[in-house]
Protein backbone atom coordinates (compact mmCIF):
# COMPACT_ATOMS: atom_id res chain seq x y z
CA UNK A 1 0.00 0.00 0.00
CA UNK A 2 1.62 3.29 -1.08
CA UNK A 3 2.58 5.66 1.71
CA UNK A 4 4.27 8.81 0.48
CA UNK A 5 5.05 9.85 4.02
CA UNK A 6 2.69 12.81 4.43
CA UNK A 7 0.28 13.32 7.31
CA UNK A 8 -3.41 13.06 6.55
CA UNK A 9 -5.09 16.44 6.09
CA UNK A 10 -8.76 17.29 5.67
CA UNK A 11 -9.98 20.35 3.84
CA UNK A 12 -13.04 22.08 2.46
CA UNK A 13 -13.46 24.06 -0.73
CA UNK A 14 -15.80 26.99 -1.27
CA UNK A 15 -16.92 28.95 -4.30
CA UNK A 16 -15.98 32.62 -3.74
CA UNK A 17 -19.52 33.89 -4.16
CA UNK A 18 -19.75 37.68 -4.17
CA UNK A 19 -23.44 37.48 -3.20
CA UNK A 20 -22.58 35.49 -0.06
CA UNK A 21 -19.22 36.98 0.82
CA UNK A 22 -19.82 37.11 4.56
CA UNK A 23 -21.03 33.50 4.52
CA UNK A 24 -17.87 32.33 2.75
CA UNK A 25 -15.72 34.00 5.38
CA UNK A 26 -17.87 32.63 8.22
CA UNK A 27 -17.66 29.10 6.80
CA UNK A 28 -13.87 29.44 6.63
CA UNK A 29 -13.80 30.41 10.29
CA UNK A 30 -16.10 27.50 11.12
CA UNK A 31 -13.74 25.14 9.29
CA UNK A 32 -10.91 26.35 11.51
CA UNK A 33 -12.94 25.95 14.71
CA UNK A 34 -14.07 22.48 13.63
CA UNK A 35 -10.45 21.36 13.36
CA UNK A 36 -9.98 21.15 9.59
CA UNK A 37 -6.47 21.64 8.25
CA UNK A 38 -6.99 23.58 5.03
CA UNK A 39 -9.56 25.81 3.34
CA UNK A 40 -9.47 26.34 -0.44
CA UNK A 41 -11.34 28.55 -2.89
CA UNK A 42 -11.95 28.06 -6.59
CA UNK A 43 -10.44 30.75 -8.81
CA UNK A 44 -12.48 31.86 -11.83
CA UNK A 45 -12.02 35.64 -12.13
CA UNK A 46 -13.89 35.72 -15.45
CA UNK A 47 -17.02 34.79 -13.49
CA UNK A 48 -18.60 38.15 -12.53
CA UNK A 49 -20.55 36.72 -9.58
CA UNK A 50 -17.32 35.61 -7.89
CA UNK A 51 -14.98 37.52 -5.62
CA UNK A 52 -11.36 37.80 -6.66
CA UNK A 53 -9.83 34.73 -5.04
CA UNK A 54 -6.53 36.40 -4.12
CA UNK A 55 -8.33 39.20 -2.33
CA UNK A 56 -10.52 36.67 -0.53
CA UNK A 57 -7.49 34.61 0.51
CA UNK A 58 -5.91 37.67 2.10
CA UNK A 59 -9.14 38.58 3.91
CA UNK A 60 -9.64 35.04 5.24
CA UNK A 61 -5.99 34.87 6.30
CA UNK A 62 -6.61 37.93 8.47
CA UNK A 63 -9.86 36.48 9.82
CA UNK A 64 -8.31 33.15 10.89
CA UNK A 65 -5.30 32.05 12.91
CA UNK A 66 -4.24 28.48 12.16
CA UNK A 67 -5.98 26.97 9.14
CA UNK A 68 -3.96 26.69 5.94
CA UNK A 69 -5.09 28.43 2.76
CA UNK A 70 -4.92 27.74 -0.97
CA UNK A 71 -6.62 28.45 -4.25
CA UNK A 72 -8.16 25.47 -6.01
CA UNK A 73 -6.63 26.12 -8.51
CA UNK A 74 -5.18 29.38 -9.87
CA UNK A 75 -5.19 29.53 -13.70
CA UNK A 76 -1.60 30.48 -14.50
CA UNK A 77 -2.25 32.36 -17.79
CA UNK A 78 -4.03 35.12 -15.87
CA UNK A 79 -1.03 36.02 -13.69
CA UNK A 80 2.63 36.47 -14.70
CA UNK A 81 4.76 34.04 -12.67
CA UNK A 82 7.03 36.69 -11.11
CA UNK A 83 4.02 38.64 -9.86
CA UNK A 84 2.37 35.39 -8.73
CA UNK A 85 5.48 34.49 -6.75
CA UNK A 86 5.49 37.86 -5.00
CA UNK A 87 1.77 37.64 -4.20
CA UNK A 88 2.14 34.09 -2.84
CA UNK A 89 5.17 34.96 -0.71
CA UNK A 90 3.45 38.07 0.64
CA UNK A 91 0.34 36.13 1.62
CA UNK A 92 2.49 33.44 3.23
CA UNK A 93 4.37 36.05 5.28
CA UNK A 94 1.18 37.80 6.37
CA UNK A 95 -0.48 34.50 7.32
CA UNK A 96 2.64 33.28 9.16
CA UNK A 97 3.34 30.37 6.82
CA UNK A 98 -0.17 29.14 6.06
CA UNK A 99 -0.38 29.50 2.28
CA UNK A 100 0.12 26.87 -0.43
CA UNK A 101 0.12 27.57 -4.18
CA UNK A 102 -2.09 25.38 -6.39
CA UNK A 103 -1.80 26.01 -10.12
CA UNK A 104 -3.40 24.86 -13.35
CA UNK A 105 -3.04 25.62 -17.03
CA UNK A 106 -6.53 27.15 -17.17
CA UNK A 107 -9.25 24.97 -18.60
CA UNK A 108 -11.53 27.76 -19.88
CA UNK A 109 -9.37 29.20 -22.64
CA UNK A 110 -11.99 31.51 -24.16
CA UNK A 111 -12.94 32.96 -20.79
CA UNK A 112 -9.29 33.46 -19.87
CA UNK A 113 -8.60 35.18 -23.19
CA UNK A 114 -11.62 37.44 -22.63
CA UNK A 115 -9.83 38.87 -19.58
CA UNK A 116 -6.92 40.00 -21.77
CA UNK A 117 -4.66 37.00 -21.10
CA UNK A 118 -2.84 35.35 -24.02
CA UNK A 119 -4.85 32.68 -25.83
CA UNK A 120 -2.82 29.48 -25.48
CA UNK A 121 -3.41 26.06 -26.95
CA UNK A 122 -3.43 23.20 -24.42
CA UNK A 123 0.14 22.32 -25.38
CA UNK A 124 1.30 25.92 -25.09
CA UNK A 125 -0.39 26.23 -21.70
CA UNK A 126 1.61 23.25 -20.41
CA UNK A 127 4.80 24.75 -21.85
CA UNK A 128 4.06 28.03 -20.08
CA UNK A 129 3.42 26.29 -16.76
CA UNK A 130 6.64 24.33 -17.07
CA UNK A 131 8.47 27.63 -17.64
CA UNK A 132 6.68 29.40 -14.82
CA UNK A 133 7.50 27.03 -11.95
CA UNK A 134 11.29 27.64 -12.05
CA UNK A 135 10.63 31.39 -12.22
CA UNK A 136 8.43 31.22 -9.12
CA UNK A 137 10.98 29.17 -7.22
CA UNK A 138 13.77 31.51 -8.29
CA UNK A 139 11.80 34.49 -6.98
CA UNK A 140 11.50 32.82 -3.57
CA UNK A 141 15.18 31.80 -3.45
CA UNK A 142 16.66 34.96 -1.96
CA UNK A 143 19.91 33.14 -1.11
CA UNK A 144 20.79 32.71 -4.78
CA UNK A 145 23.09 35.34 -6.31
CA UNK A 146 21.84 37.97 -8.68
CA UNK A 147 18.41 38.61 -10.10
CA UNK A 148 16.03 36.25 -11.87
CA UNK A 149 17.22 35.93 -15.45
CA UNK A 150 14.81 33.89 -17.56
CA UNK A 151 14.43 34.11 -21.33
CA UNK A 152 11.91 31.54 -22.53
CA UNK A 153 9.22 31.12 -25.13
CA UNK A 154 6.44 32.51 -22.94
CA UNK A 155 8.19 34.60 -20.28
CA UNK A 156 11.03 37.11 -20.29
CA UNK A 157 11.95 37.92 -16.71
CA UNK A 158 14.87 39.99 -15.39
CA UNK A 159 13.70 40.94 -11.91
CA UNK A 160 15.04 40.99 -8.37
CA UNK A 161 14.31 38.04 -6.11
CA UNK A 162 12.02 38.16 -3.11
CA UNK A 163 10.34 38.36 -0.82
CA UNK A 164 11.14 35.01 0.73
CA UNK A 165 8.03 33.11 1.97
CA UNK A 166 7.60 32.37 5.66
CA UNK A 167 7.77 28.63 4.91
CA UNK A 168 8.55 26.42 1.92
CA UNK A 169 5.36 26.94 -0.07
CA UNK A 170 4.15 23.80 -1.79
CA UNK A 171 3.35 24.06 -5.49
CA UNK A 172 0.42 21.75 -6.26
CA UNK A 173 -0.71 21.10 -9.82
CA UNK A 174 -4.15 20.24 -11.09
CA UNK A 175 -3.17 17.63 -13.69
CA UNK A 176 -4.88 14.83 -15.61
CA UNK A 177 -3.12 14.07 -18.86
CA UNK A 178 0.26 12.31 -19.14
CA UNK A 179 2.31 15.38 -20.01
CA UNK A 180 1.02 17.43 -17.07
CA UNK A 181 1.48 14.42 -14.80
CA UNK A 182 5.11 14.21 -15.89
CA UNK A 183 5.55 17.93 -15.17
CA UNK A 184 4.12 17.23 -11.72
CA UNK A 185 6.65 14.48 -11.14
CA UNK A 186 9.58 16.61 -12.29
CA UNK A 187 8.74 20.00 -10.79
CA UNK A 188 5.81 20.07 -8.35
CA UNK A 189 5.25 19.34 -4.67
CA UNK A 190 1.72 18.00 -4.99
CA UNK A 191 -0.83 16.52 -7.36
CA UNK A 192 -4.37 17.90 -7.01
CA UNK A 193 -6.95 16.19 -9.27
CA UNK A 194 -10.72 16.20 -8.81
CA UNK A 195 -12.48 12.86 -8.46
CA UNK A 196 -15.45 13.81 -10.70
CA UNK A 197 -13.05 14.66 -13.53
CA UNK A 198 -11.10 11.43 -13.05
CA UNK A 199 -14.43 9.51 -13.22
CA UNK A 200 -12.63 6.24 -12.43
CA UNK A 201 -10.93 5.93 -9.02
CA UNK A 202 -8.33 3.66 -10.62
CA UNK A 203 -7.05 6.68 -12.55
CA UNK A 204 -5.35 7.80 -9.34
CA UNK A 205 -3.12 4.74 -9.48
CA UNK A 206 -2.36 5.34 -13.16
CA UNK A 207 -1.51 8.97 -12.45
CA UNK A 208 0.69 7.98 -9.52
CA UNK A 209 2.66 5.65 -11.75
CA UNK A 210 3.35 8.39 -14.31
CA UNK A 211 4.27 10.92 -11.62
CA UNK A 212 6.52 8.45 -9.79
CA UNK A 213 8.36 7.50 -12.96
CA UNK A 214 8.89 11.14 -13.95
CA UNK A 215 10.12 11.95 -10.44
CA UNK A 216 12.61 9.09 -10.52
CA UNK A 217 13.88 10.14 -13.94
CA UNK A 218 14.40 13.68 -12.60
CA UNK A 219 16.38 12.35 -9.62
CA UNK A 220 13.55 13.02 -7.18
CA UNK A 221 11.80 10.71 -4.77
CA UNK A 222 8.07 10.08 -5.36
CA UNK A 223 7.69 10.97 -1.69
CA UNK A 224 8.52 14.56 -2.66
CA UNK A 225 5.06 14.84 -4.20
CA UNK A 226 2.01 14.97 -1.95
CA UNK A 227 -1.20 13.40 -3.35
CA UNK A 228 -4.38 15.44 -2.85
CA UNK A 229 -7.94 14.82 -4.00
CA UNK A 230 -10.97 17.05 -4.53
CA UNK A 231 -14.07 15.03 -3.63
CA UNK A 232 -17.20 15.51 -5.66
CA UNK A 233 -19.39 14.22 -2.87
CA UNK A 234 -19.20 13.20 0.74
CA UNK A 235 -17.79 9.67 0.96
CA UNK A 236 -17.80 7.24 3.91
CA UNK A 237 -14.75 7.15 6.14
CA UNK A 238 -14.00 3.55 5.17
CA UNK A 239 -13.87 4.49 1.49
CA UNK A 240 -11.59 7.48 2.10
CA UNK A 241 -9.33 5.28 4.20
CA UNK A 242 -9.09 2.80 1.34
CA UNK A 243 -8.17 5.59 -1.09
CA UNK A 244 -5.47 6.73 1.31
CA UNK A 245 -4.14 3.21 1.82
CA UNK A 246 -4.27 2.08 -1.79
CA UNK A 247 -3.21 5.27 -3.56
CA UNK A 248 -1.35 7.29 -0.95
CA UNK A 249 -3.76 10.23 -1.00
CA UNK A 250 -3.06 12.37 2.07
CA UNK A 251 -5.31 15.42 1.56
CA UNK A 252 -9.07 15.11 1.07
CA UNK A 253 -10.93 18.27 0.02
CA UNK A 254 -14.71 18.34 0.31
CA UNK A 255 -16.86 20.96 -1.41
CA UNK A 256 -19.07 21.95 1.52
CA UNK A 257 -21.19 25.07 1.65
CA UNK A 258 -23.40 23.64 4.40
CA UNK A 259 -22.26 24.08 8.04
CA UNK A 260 -23.66 20.70 9.11
CA UNK A 261 -21.87 18.87 6.32
CA UNK A 262 -18.64 20.71 7.10
CA UNK A 263 -18.78 19.84 10.79
CA UNK A 264 -19.64 16.20 10.10
CA UNK A 265 -16.65 15.92 7.77
CA UNK A 266 -14.35 17.55 10.33
CA UNK A 267 -15.56 15.92 13.53
CA UNK A 268 -16.74 12.47 12.39
CA UNK A 269 -15.25 11.52 9.03
CA UNK A 270 -11.73 12.91 9.47
CA UNK A 271 -11.01 11.23 12.86
CA UNK A 272 -12.45 7.93 11.61
CA UNK A 273 -10.26 7.98 8.48
CA UNK A 274 -7.15 8.75 10.51
CA UNK A 275 -7.91 5.87 12.89
CA UNK A 276 -8.60 3.38 10.09
CA UNK A 277 -5.47 4.31 8.15
CA UNK A 278 -3.25 4.16 11.23
CA UNK A 279 -4.65 0.76 12.20
CA UNK A 280 -4.31 -0.74 8.73
CA UNK A 281 -0.76 0.49 8.21
CA UNK A 282 0.23 -1.01 11.52
CA UNK A 283 -1.42 -4.35 10.77
CA UNK A 284 -0.33 -4.59 7.15
CA UNK A 285 3.42 -4.63 7.81
CA UNK A 286 4.68 -7.45 5.56
CA UNK A 287 5.92 -10.64 7.23
CA UNK A 288 9.62 -11.58 7.06
CA UNK A 289 10.52 -13.10 3.69
CA UNK A 290 10.53 -16.86 3.45
CA UNK A 291 13.50 -18.78 2.11
CA UNK A 292 11.69 -19.18 -1.20
CA UNK A 293 11.07 -15.47 -1.44
CA UNK A 294 14.71 -14.68 -0.78
CA UNK A 295 15.75 -16.75 -3.79
CA UNK A 296 14.34 -14.44 -6.42
CA UNK A 297 14.42 -15.33 -10.09
CA UNK A 298 15.95 -12.87 -12.59
CA UNK A 299 12.43 -11.82 -13.64
CA UNK A 300 11.37 -11.28 -10.03
CA UNK A 301 14.47 -9.16 -9.39
CA UNK A 302 13.79 -7.07 -12.52
CA UNK A 303 10.17 -6.60 -11.43
CA UNK A 304 11.27 -5.25 -8.07
CA UNK A 305 8.55 -7.41 -6.49
CA UNK A 306 8.38 -10.92 -5.11
CA UNK A 307 5.05 -12.77 -5.34
CA UNK A 308 4.16 -14.32 -1.99
CA UNK A 309 4.63 -18.10 -2.20
CA UNK A 310 2.10 -20.59 -0.87
CA UNK A 311 3.69 -22.19 2.20
CA UNK A 312 1.45 -25.25 1.83
CA UNK A 313 0.12 -25.05 5.41
CA UNK A 314 -3.58 -26.01 5.65
CA UNK A 315 -5.77 -25.79 8.74
CA UNK A 316 -8.58 -28.04 7.48
CA UNK A 317 -8.99 -31.19 5.42
CA UNK A 318 -11.61 -29.55 3.20
CA UNK A 319 -10.55 -28.52 -0.32
CA UNK A 320 -12.78 -26.00 -2.04
CA UNK A 321 -10.99 -26.62 -5.33
CA UNK A 322 -8.32 -28.89 -6.75
CA UNK A 323 -5.11 -26.88 -6.78
CA UNK A 324 -3.45 -29.33 -9.17
CA UNK A 325 -5.83 -28.29 -11.96
CA UNK A 326 -4.94 -24.61 -11.86
CA UNK A 327 -3.79 -23.41 -15.29
CA UNK A 328 -0.57 -21.49 -15.73
CA UNK A 329 0.11 -18.54 -18.01
CA UNK A 330 3.04 -18.12 -20.40
CA UNK A 331 6.53 -17.95 -18.90
CA UNK A 332 7.84 -14.36 -18.77
CA UNK A 333 10.87 -13.23 -20.73
CA UNK A 334 13.78 -13.60 -18.25
CA UNK A 335 15.77 -10.87 -20.06
CA UNK A 336 13.08 -8.20 -19.90
CA UNK A 337 13.61 -5.09 -17.82
CA UNK A 338 10.76 -3.03 -16.36
CA UNK A 339 10.30 0.71 -15.98
CA UNK A 340 9.52 2.15 -12.53
CA UNK A 341 5.88 2.56 -13.59
CA UNK A 342 5.71 -1.07 -14.69
CA UNK A 343 7.30 -2.22 -11.44
CA UNK A 344 4.71 -0.19 -9.52
CA UNK A 345 1.89 -1.90 -11.46
CA UNK A 346 3.14 -5.31 -10.39
CA UNK A 347 3.86 -4.36 -6.80
CA UNK A 348 0.42 -2.88 -6.38
CA UNK A 349 -1.26 -6.29 -6.56
CA UNK A 350 1.05 -7.61 -3.83
CA UNK A 351 0.42 -4.53 -1.68
CA UNK A 352 -3.33 -5.01 -1.89
CA UNK A 353 -3.02 -8.72 -1.14
CA UNK A 354 -0.85 -7.96 1.90
CA UNK A 355 -3.70 -5.75 3.12
CA UNK A 356 -6.16 -8.62 2.69
CA UNK A 357 -3.82 -10.99 4.52
CA UNK A 358 -3.64 -8.51 7.39
CA UNK A 359 -7.43 -8.31 7.52
CA UNK A 360 -7.63 -12.09 7.59
CA UNK A 361 -5.29 -12.10 10.58
CA UNK A 362 -7.55 -9.48 12.18
CA UNK A 363 -10.58 -11.70 11.56
CA UNK A 364 -8.87 -14.65 13.23
CA UNK A 365 -7.94 -12.44 16.17
CA UNK A 366 -11.59 -11.40 16.54
CA UNK A 367 -12.61 -15.04 16.75
CA UNK A 368 -9.99 -15.59 19.45
CA UNK A 369 -11.37 -12.60 21.36
CA UNK A 370 -14.88 -14.07 21.14
CA UNK A 371 -13.58 -17.40 22.42
CA UNK A 372 -11.80 -15.73 25.35
CA UNK A 373 -14.84 -13.63 26.23
CA UNK A 374 -13.09 -10.33 25.48
CA UNK A 375 -15.90 -9.34 23.08
CA UNK A 376 -19.23 -10.88 22.20
CA UNK A 377 -20.17 -12.40 18.86
CA UNK A 378 -22.45 -9.50 17.95
CA UNK A 379 -19.63 -7.03 18.29
CA UNK A 380 -17.34 -9.28 16.25
CA UNK A 381 -19.89 -9.53 13.47
CA UNK A 382 -20.37 -5.77 13.43
CA UNK A 383 -16.63 -5.27 13.13
CA UNK A 384 -16.28 -7.84 10.35
CA UNK A 385 -19.03 -6.14 8.37
CA UNK A 386 -16.93 -2.95 8.30
CA UNK A 387 -13.79 -4.72 7.12
CA UNK A 388 -12.88 -4.07 3.52
CA UNK A 389 -12.43 -7.78 2.90
CA UNK A 390 -16.08 -8.30 3.81
CA UNK A 391 -17.17 -5.49 1.51
CA UNK A 392 -15.22 -6.90 -1.43
CA UNK A 393 -17.15 -8.18 -4.43
CA UNK A 394 -15.18 -11.25 -5.42
CA UNK A 395 -16.90 -11.82 -8.74
CA UNK A 396 -15.35 -9.16 -10.91
CA UNK A 397 -12.06 -10.53 -12.12
CA UNK A 398 -8.39 -10.87 -11.55
CA UNK A 399 -7.74 -7.46 -10.10
CA UNK A 400 -10.94 -6.66 -8.26
CA UNK A 401 -9.24 -6.68 -4.85
CA UNK A 402 -7.60 -3.33 -5.51
CA UNK A 403 -10.65 -1.58 -6.91
CA UNK A 404 -13.80 -3.08 -5.41
CA UNK A 405 -12.64 -2.22 -1.93
CA UNK A 406 -12.64 1.42 -2.89
CA UNK A 407 -16.05 1.74 -4.42
CA UNK A 408 -19.57 0.70 -3.64
CA UNK A 409 -21.31 -2.03 -5.51
CA UNK A 410 -22.81 0.25 -8.14
CA UNK A 411 -19.29 0.88 -9.48
CA UNK A 412 -18.65 -2.74 -10.32
CA UNK A 413 -19.03 -2.20 -14.04
CA UNK A 414 -16.09 0.21 -13.99
CA UNK A 415 -13.88 -2.24 -12.20
CA UNK A 416 -14.70 -5.03 -14.63
CA UNK A 417 -12.73 -3.31 -17.37
CA UNK A 418 -9.45 -4.64 -15.98
CA UNK A 419 -10.48 -8.21 -16.68
CA UNK A 420 -11.32 -7.61 -20.36
CA UNK A 421 -8.15 -5.52 -20.66
CA UNK A 422 -6.00 -8.46 -19.62
CA UNK A 423 -7.91 -10.77 -21.95
CA UNK A 424 -7.30 -8.42 -24.86
CA UNK A 425 -3.66 -7.74 -24.18
CA UNK A 426 -2.73 -11.25 -23.04
CA UNK A 427 -5.05 -13.83 -24.71
CA UNK A 428 -2.98 -16.72 -23.37
CA UNK A 429 -4.01 -15.72 -19.84
CA UNK A 430 -7.70 -16.51 -20.47
CA UNK A 431 -7.64 -19.94 -18.71
CA UNK A 432 -5.94 -18.37 -15.68
CA UNK A 433 -8.46 -15.52 -15.54
CA UNK A 434 -11.37 -17.94 -15.84
CA UNK A 435 -10.01 -19.98 -12.95
CA UNK A 436 -9.41 -16.90 -10.79
CA UNK A 437 -12.96 -15.78 -11.36
CA UNK A 438 -14.27 -19.19 -10.30
CA UNK A 439 -12.19 -18.98 -7.13
CA UNK A 440 -13.53 -15.49 -6.40
CA UNK A 441 -17.06 -16.91 -6.42
CA UNK A 442 -16.01 -19.71 -4.10
CA UNK A 443 -14.31 -17.36 -1.63
CA UNK A 444 -17.30 -15.06 -1.61
CA UNK A 445 -19.48 -18.01 -0.60
CA UNK A 446 -17.10 -18.90 2.22
CA UNK A 447 -17.22 -15.31 3.53
CA UNK A 448 -21.02 -15.58 3.57
CA UNK A 449 -20.65 -18.84 5.54
CA UNK A 450 -18.47 -17.02 8.09
CA UNK A 451 -21.19 -14.42 8.51
CA UNK A 452 -23.87 -17.08 8.95
CA UNK A 453 -21.70 -18.90 11.49
CA UNK A 454 -21.38 -15.71 13.50
CA UNK A 455 -25.14 -15.18 13.41
CA UNK A 456 -25.64 -18.74 14.62
CA UNK A 457 -23.04 -18.31 17.35
CA UNK A 458 -24.87 -15.26 18.72
CA UNK A 459 -27.81 -17.53 19.56
CA UNK A 460 -25.80 -20.63 20.37
CA UNK A 461 -22.47 -20.12 22.16
CA UNK A 462 -21.74 -23.82 21.63
CA UNK A 463 -21.26 -23.06 17.94
CA UNK A 464 -17.75 -21.67 18.42
CA UNK A 465 -16.20 -24.82 17.00
CA UNK A 466 -18.16 -24.47 13.74
CA UNK A 467 -17.21 -20.81 13.56
CA UNK A 468 -13.52 -21.64 13.89
CA UNK A 469 -13.78 -24.32 11.21
CA UNK A 470 -15.40 -21.86 8.82
CA UNK A 471 -12.72 -19.22 9.42
CA UNK A 472 -10.01 -21.88 9.01
CA UNK A 473 -11.52 -22.82 5.65
CA UNK A 474 -11.50 -19.18 4.61
CA UNK A 475 -7.87 -18.92 5.66
CA UNK A 476 -6.82 -21.97 3.64
CA UNK A 477 -8.71 -20.88 0.54
CA UNK A 478 -7.90 -17.17 0.58
CA UNK A 479 -4.16 -17.50 1.22
CA UNK A 480 -3.85 -20.18 -1.44
CA UNK A 481 -5.79 -18.07 -3.91
CA UNK A 482 -3.80 -14.88 -3.28
CA UNK A 483 -0.50 -16.68 -3.83
CA UNK A 484 -1.77 -18.24 -7.06
CA UNK A 485 -3.01 -14.90 -8.34
CA UNK A 486 0.28 -13.16 -7.59
CA UNK A 487 2.26 -15.93 -9.23
CA UNK A 488 0.27 -15.61 -12.44
CA UNK A 489 -0.59 -11.91 -12.66
CA UNK A 490 2.15 -9.75 -11.13
CA UNK A 491 4.31 -9.90 -14.25
CA UNK A 492 1.48 -9.55 -16.82
CA UNK A 493 0.07 -6.59 -14.88
CA UNK A 494 3.49 -4.98 -14.92
CA UNK A 495 3.68 -5.26 -18.70
CA UNK A 496 0.09 -4.50 -19.60
CA UNK A 497 -0.79 -1.96 -16.94
CA UNK A 498 -4.07 -1.61 -15.10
Amino acid sequence: MPDYGHELLFSVSFAPSAHQADTVVALSQLAERAGLDLVTFSDHPYQPTFLDTWTLLGYVAAATESIRLAGNVHPLPLRPPAMLAQAAASLDILSHGRFELALGTGGYRDAIASMGAPRLSPGQAVDALEEAIPIIRAAWDTDAPGAIDHHGEHYQVTAPRGPRPAHDIGIWLGAYKPRMLRVTGRLADGWLPSLPYLQDIGKIGEGNAVIDEAAAEAGRSPRDIRRLLNLGEELPAAQLAEIALTYGVSVFILAADDPGRLQRFAQETAPAVRELVAAERTQAAPPPPTAAAKTASPTTAALGATPTPDDGVRLTDVRVWDETTRPTGPAPDPTRRYTPAEQANGRHLIDVHDHLRAELAQLRDLIDQVASGAIDAGAARSHINTMTMRQNNWTLGAYCESYCRLVTMHHTAEDAMVFPHLRRTEPALAPVLDRLQEEHHAIHKIIERVDRALVSFVGDPDGLGHLRETVDLLTDSLLSHLSYEERELVEPLARNGL
